[in-house]
């Protein structure tokens, strides 16, 4: 990681960390209230071939015992009306900041793979983690919608798990790979951006749709 993202990543954890410590601090209490414990999500993932780390994360899903594979629609039934909440308006993150000030992570790149992808697919990842894993990214921002809809449409783990090794996977490492040539400060100010505006727009839209 360069030294100016570095410093980037750190500055933007400083001012999220104190923006956010009031209203997060008021949702950990609602989710208490309404769900229980356990409040957080926290997972292996990988940052580097053979670099695992713990990625945390707000709980959104009703707990049936250790996670497998991604989510797509086999899960669906397990989001919790609140956690549907925190995953629009992308709440579910902000514990990553922890991440990102643990250098485990960036707030911009390519979001950390699951153990099992990358041993299935080294070729891939052992050029997508060159760069620093990231909360967003290109791929995140150009993609989601898309894997989202492939992944819903899901009605088995094993389909989950063949439509994202086959179609997500590859489409992914194409827009991490090009944002790794493209890489500059002022593409990740523009991604942390849109990344924001996105969030605020789809807020204002759902509110407009109730």
């Amino acid at each position: 990681m360069s030294g100016r993202k570095r410093i980037l990543d750190l500055t933007l954890a400083a001012i999220l960390s104190a923006i956010l410590v009031v209203p997060f601090s008021i949702l950990l209490v609602v989710m208490i209230y309404k769900e229980g414990f356990p409040l957080f999500y926290v997972a292996k993932r990988m940052k580097g071939v053979g670099q695992p780390f713990w990625l945390w994360k707000l709980r959104t899903m009703t707990m049936v015992g250790p996670e497998k594979g991604v989510s797509g629609g086999d899960k669906s039934a397990r989001i919790t009306p609140l956690g549907a909440f925190v995953r629009r308006a992308r709440m579910d993150e902000v514990p990553q900041i922890w991440n990102v000030v643990k250098g485990d992570m960036s707030f911009v790149g390519p979001r950390p793979p699951l153990p099992e992808y990358v041993e299935r697919f080294p070729e891939i990842y052992t050029k997508v983690l060159n760069s620093p894993t990231g909360i967003t990214g290109l791929a995140s921002l150009r993609y989601h919608a898309t894997e989202e809809r492939l992944l819903a449409a899901c009605q088995t783990a094993e389909e989950t798990d063949r439509v994202y090794a086959q179609i997500c996977v590859p489409a992914k490492a194409r827009l991490d790979l090009l944002y790794q040539r493209k890489w500059s400060i002022c593409l990740d100010l523009k991604l942390i951006w849109e990344t924001g505006t996105g969030i605020l727009i789809k807020r204002f839209l759902k509110g407009r749709d109730a």
